[in-house]
């Protein structure tokens, strides 16, 4: 779930940018997208990834809500925005440069409302909640960790791609990394009888949903920026 992920990359991107050349630039706004048998496989990758994340965010609401886990809630809301971002990148992979940036505003926006949301999941929970089912949240959590981990796999091989293609790795990548957060969280309730675990995990989730997604959308706006520059130069 760590969008950090996102936000580290954009940044690594405009700072390899050359500033003399719009025309012939690598940063975001002049990222060359993948073309042929490579964008075909990329576009199958994204379509399993879309469909494995919607199916997990489906399952982790009615785990969630059964087991009373506000970090399975939350978990649930980062499988659903991470199905919206990759449904978002094959959307991005056919624009032009110029729109790019508005996609990844859009993305960063969906970020910063999961963060909040899942803030207030967690402070409800913290006030009215009660000690969630640690089994429920264990099985749930491993499987959650398999789907993350085999999206990673299958996105392993385009992470050396331009700057959309690596942070879409990195996230899933990351977002393993959330899970086995939940799992923990999972220990925690069950060791020591109470809802603060998981109440300290979904808190965790909710400040990296809101850093990040500010983060990106700056970024966005940095990008959009350039790309309007870069419009003399370079045909849409």
């Amino acid at each position: 779930m760590s969008r950090h992920c996102c936000d580290h990359d954009h940044a690594h991107a405009h700072a390899h940018a050359p500033s003399d050349d719009a025309g012939h630039g690598h940063g975001h706004s002049h990222d060359h997208l993948p073309t042929g048998p490579v964008s075909a496989a990329y576009r199958r990758v994204l379509w399993v990834a879309l469909v494995l994340n919607a199916g997990m965010a489906v399952l982790e609401i009615g785990g969630g809500l059964h087991a009373d886990s506000a970090s399975l809630l939350a978990d649930a809301a980062d499988f659903f925005g991470d199905a919206v971002n990759y449904g978002l990148s094959l959307v991005a992979l056919g624009m032009a440069a110029i729109w790019r940036p508005r996609v990844a505003w859009f993305k960063g926006s969906t970020m910063a409302v999961y963060g909040a949301a899942v803030l207030g999941l967690a402070l409800w929970h913290a006030w009215h909640g009660a000690s969630p089912a640690p089994a429920t949240m264990g099985w749930i959590g491993a499987l959650a960790l398999a789907v993350n981990l085999g999206v990673a796999l299958l996105l392993y091989r385009f992470r050396e791609g331009d700057a959309n293609m690596r942070s879409v790795w990195l996230c899933s990548r990351n977002d393993a990394i959330g899970n086995a957060a939940v799992l923990l969280a999972a220990v925690g309730v069950f060791g020591t009888g109470t809802m603060w675990p998981d109440v300290v995990v979904a808190l965790l989730m909710a400040g990296l949903g809101l850093q990040s997604g500010i983060a990106v959308m700056r970024h966005a706006r940095v990008e959009l920026r350039h790309a309007d520059r870069a419009l003399p130069k370079q045909a849409l």
